[in-house]
């Protein structure tokens, strides 16, 4: 059965996406922690982290650390959050958050309806972020 994100990933479901490459892509989260909460998937469904390949799991790492880069740049982040869980949705995604605190790496504090218009925004402030660190060639318009 195809998952929900590789549904995003062929345009079945509507996404914000920031990134996409030949392997990899990343769109924001629709139950963010804090804004800019991306996640990095790779194309291939992979249930598990744990069985994924070196090449893609180094590529979605990879992915990962740019997008924590632009949020840095694009939210004044003092630190990023990384996850790997995949309870939700069995398909190998890592979630990327801007934070300025401990408090916001707590799963439990997630927006489970952020405002549209200001997902919108977000999307293009770290699309931006992105374009400005040399990676426009991976940045959708």
């Amino acid at each position: 059965m195809t998952t929900l994100f590789t549904r995003i990933i062929n345009g079945e479901v509507p996404g914000r996406f920031v990134w996409q490459d030949e392997n990899v892509v990343a769109f924001l989260t629709i139950a963010p922690i804090t804004p800019g909460h991306t996640l990095v998937v790779p194309r291939r469904e992979i249930p598990h982290w744990l069985e994924a390949d070196p090449e893609t799991l180094t590529r979605v790492m990879a992915v990962a650390q740019v997008i924590g880069r632009a949020q840095e740049a694009a939210f004044g982040a003092e630190r990023v959050g990384v996850l790997l869980e995949g309870y939700e949705v069995p398909h190998l995604h890592v979630h990327v958050w801007p934070t300025q605190s401990p408090e916001d790496f707590d799963v439990k504090r997630v927006d489970h309806a952020p405002d549209p218009a200001a997902m919108d925004r977000t999307a293009e402030a770290l699309r931006s972020a992105l374009r400005e660190a040399g990676h426009s060639a991976s940045v959708p318009a």
